[in-house]
């Protein structure tokens, strides 16, 4: 098709099929060939200064460098795209799709308040025009909620009015259940979830980048407090305690002491774990630091003094 736009000279209509084509080619994870399109196709759009496809081709750059793990140009592109919405026009679902995409790159920083805000204006927009991802707008509100520790507002969000039996499916319900189980802070309940809904949490690239960020967190926290009473414990032990293989709990210690999250040592010849008390630090070398400062300020007052006598 792009041939034969170039062949009849049809210079707006080729644009917008080499527009569809690279975010086909986005669709199919070849992305250094769909970039390398757009690379071409915005320095002819923005000769012609025609805002609404460049609106379109911005966005899309901006959702290829975001699978790239390029950040930094994913929001100067982001930036582009809102530049040139805000001098036209802009049709309800695009305005959406920019706030779900703003949505997906502040959650990205771990600026999730912010990131709820836009993912709410997405689903307000795509909530009025019957939009299929409404419910993914709706989906990643609740994983913002989550991420902040606020798992207890998911269920009112889901009791709302707007929302009601409207969205009820197997996407809410994966957020209602890893809700749960932050709630709970229960490791087991959270692998269940992911386990049971491994379609709507491991296979969505962005909720599953979140989410193991916060499986994390939640096995750190309560291997701190299964530990907080030892000074030596068996690491099998503790592995029964949380329900989780012991290599697995293991290596997780390991990390937590080079991360210093806690003082303490791996004995793995007799398979325990020793912690040591917080060092307290001893308040004479501060003080004495601040002693000789002192003392140095009042040699340098006396020096300028007699400087000026023997002048």
């Amino acid at each position: 098709m792009v041939q034969w736009t170039r062949t009849e000279k049809r210079t707006f209509l080729r644009q917008r099929v080499e527009a569809r084509l690279a975010s086909l080619l986005m669709e199919s994870k070849e992305y250094s060939e769909a970039l390398a399109l757009l690379s071409s196709l915005i320095k002819e759009v923005r000769r012609l200064d025609d805002k609404l496809l460049l609106v379109d081709i911005e966005l899309l750059e901006s959702k290829l460098h975001f699978s790239l793990r390029n950040l930094p140009k994913a929001k100067a592109a982001l930036t582009a795209a809102r530049t040139a919405a805000n001098a036209i026009y802009v049709p309800p679902d695009q305005q959406g799709t920019i706030d779900l995409q703003s949505g997906i790159l502040h959650a990205e920083e771990k600026d999730y308040k912010t990131a709820y805000s836009y993912f709410y204006e997405a689903f307000e927009g795509f909530n009025a025009l019957e939009d299929p991802r409404a419910v993914y707008s709706l989906k990643y509100m609740l994983l913002c909620k989550i991420m902040v520790s606020q798992a207890d507002d998911v269920a009112g969000i889901l009791s709302s009015t707007k929302v009601g039996l409207q969205y009820q499916g197997p996407e809410v319900d994966a957020m209602k259940a890893v809700a749960h189980a932050h709630a709970q802070r229960s490791l087991r309940l959270f692998e269940t979830a992911l386990r049971d809904f491994k379609a709507q949490l491991e296979e969505d690239p962005i909720v599953h980048r979140h989410l193991s960020s916060l499986y994390d967190t939640l096995l750190e926290q309560n291997l701190c407090r299964l530990i907080e009473p030892f000074s030596r414990v068996e690491i099998a032990h503790i592995a029964e305690l949380i329900e989780l293989p012991v290599d697995h709990v293991e290596k997780k210690l390991s990390q937590m002491i080079l991360d210093k999250k806690f003082a303490g040592t791996l004995d793995q010849g007799a398979g325990c774990l020793i912690i040591f008390d917080d060092p307290k630090t001893d308040a004479i070398y501060p003080a004495t630091l601040e002693t000789i400062s002192n003392i140095g300020k009042v040699v340098d007052s006396l020096y300028v003094r007699s400087a000026k006598i023997m002048a």
